[in-house]
């Protein structure tokens, strides 16, 4: 296996990584040269006595498959245990010695948010209010609760103006025409009881919501007034189908259900079935299920094409697959995501080591149809190199509770994991060092083997001797029985 390791620095056809899986391995190599290094000591203060007895990475390098490395992180020290909840305060997730994660850049956050920023926009507020209703849904509250309110204390104050002129203009505002001196004078004003704009704008709110107290009304005088009484109705109710619209319309958008809809915070790589995975958990809150849930995963990694053309965000697909079925789940319960990294797979020729040098980030969306609404949600995540834990487990979460005659799913361990014994090298090294073993298992493989005696040859008997009677001897102490 020393020798399968070593032949990283040999650039296969099509493998375009080999170069850096060599200086890995190189740096690796050296890690650990001096134990007297700040290096060396740092790790053996951080470790405790009875994690030092454990196998350590040998000083050339050199990787067996089946042997786990322990890591630095004090959370992994008891193997029997399942590991605690990630999101607890630990100094270090690294899975290497001497290993040092950076925080890296992500297109998706943790929340599901796209951490894209657009800038040099042309005509940008011009776009946006061509499209009015969708920028007010996906604004904020404040700024669509501000909107609702303007749009209707100006949609009065406009038409109170348009009816004080129409007062002005019929002459309704002269002082021997107010409403006292109407009745003595024999005037017909346009609208009865409107001493000033006050008057106006009480007017028209209660013609816009159709109040109709009674003291205002419109007479057979003013044809302009009764074409504005009409169409300030109408306009009323724009106005209130258009907010109520966006009001109804933000608050059941579908991306509040993501907020009970669950990723695993971290991804695992271990082996199952003979074949390192990558997995992750999604998980549902709700007991409205999501119908016809899929979930899709996409590798996100810089790419350089034959052309020497820089592809700095290259999308991959990955191919996922849950409890043998694909990607379209019975969501009932939680589960489990595999993705088989296989000769097809992204991560076929990558490395526990080669994974701190990687940079990439995989991003899983979950799709499916909400059971109370029928609208379409997406809830999405993402892992970066600091959220893989190589030579993971997640544990079981799901049991049978007879006391409550059903299923009970505990969310506490969503996220704990359990350590297992898992190959340090890549996909394609084990397959190498396997060969084209159909047989191959994995490390921690229980399954029982059935061992088939060869069958008896048959031997033409006589009539005579087809009933032979059994015949016992004693040697040394042994007795032989012979049929």
């Amino acid at each position: 296996m020393g020798n399968l390791i070593q032949q990283r620095g040999t650039r296969a056809p099509g493998d375009d990584g080999a170069d850096d899986r060599l200086r890995v391995s190189s740096a690796h190599d050296t890690m650990h040269a001096d134990p007297e290094s700040p290096a060396s000591r740092e790790e053996a203060h951080l470790l405790p006595d009875d994690w030092l007895k454990i196998k350590t990475v040998p000083g050339n390098g050199n990787l067996s498959p089946g042997v786990y490395y322990p890591t630095v992180s004090k959370r992994f020290v008891d193997a029997l245990q399942p590991v605690p909840s990630p999101t607890a305060n630990t100094p270090s997730r690294s899975h290497r010695h001497g290993a040092s994660r950076r925080t890296r850049r992500r297109a998706i956050l943790k929340n599901g948010e796209c951490n894209i920023l657009k800038s040099r926009i042309s005509q940008r507020r011009l776009r946006f209010l061509q499209d009015m209703f969708t920028t007010l849904v996906d604004a904020q509250w404040r700024w669509t609760l501000l909107v609702f309110t303007l749009s209707f204390i100006l949609s009065w104050l406009g038409f109170a103006l348009i009816w004080w002129l129409i007062a002005f203009t019929h002459g309704d505002l002269e002082p021997d025409h107010l409403p006292p001196m109407q009745e003595s004078t024999n005037w017909k004003p346009c609208v009865f009881n409107i001493f000033d704009f006050t008057s106006c704008f009480l007017f028209s709110i209660e013609t816009q919501h159709t109040i109709g107290y009674g003291a205002r009304t419109t007479t057979e005088e003013c044809p302009e007034a009764i074409f504005i009484m009409c169409l300030q109705s109408i306009v009323g109710v724009m106005i209130q189908a258009f907010m109520v619209g966006i009001v109804f319309a933000k608050m059941t958008r579908p991306k509040h259900r993501t907020q009970t809809l669950l990723f695993s915070k971290y991804a695992v790589i271990c082996q199952r079935d003979g074949e390192l995975c990558l997995m992750f958990r999604v998980g549902d809150l709700r007991k409205s299920h999501i119908i016809g849930a899929s979930v899709r995963a996409q590798l996100i990694r810089s790419r350089t094409t034959k052309e020497g053309e820089l592809l700095s965000h290259y999308q991959t697909e990955l191919e996922l697959h849950a409890d043998g079925c694909d990607s379209n789940l019975f969501f009932i319960w939680p589960i489990t995501m595999v993705h088989r990294i296989n000769a097809d797979s992204p991560f076929y020729g990558v490395s526990a080591a080669d994974i701190l040098q990687e940079k990439f980030e995989i991003v899983v969306i979950l799709e499916g149809t909400i059971e109370s609404t029928g609208q379409t949600t997406q809830a999405r995540s993402s892992y970066t190199t600091s959220e893989l834990m190589w030579g993971h487990r997640f544990v079981p979460l799901v049991t049978y509770n007879r006391e409550r005659q059903g299923y009970e799913v505990d969310y506490s361990k969503f996220e704990e994991t359990t350590q297992v014994d898992t190959p340090l090298c890549s996909a394609k090294e084990l397959d190498e060092f396997y060969g084209n073993q159909a047989d191959r298992r994995s490390i921690e493989s229980t399954e029982q083997v059935v061992l088939k005696l060869p069958e008896r040859p048959q031997r033409t008997t006589t009539p005579a001797a087809e009933n032979p009677t059994p015949k016992a001897e004693q040697k040394n102490g042994d007795y032989t029985v012979t049929l």
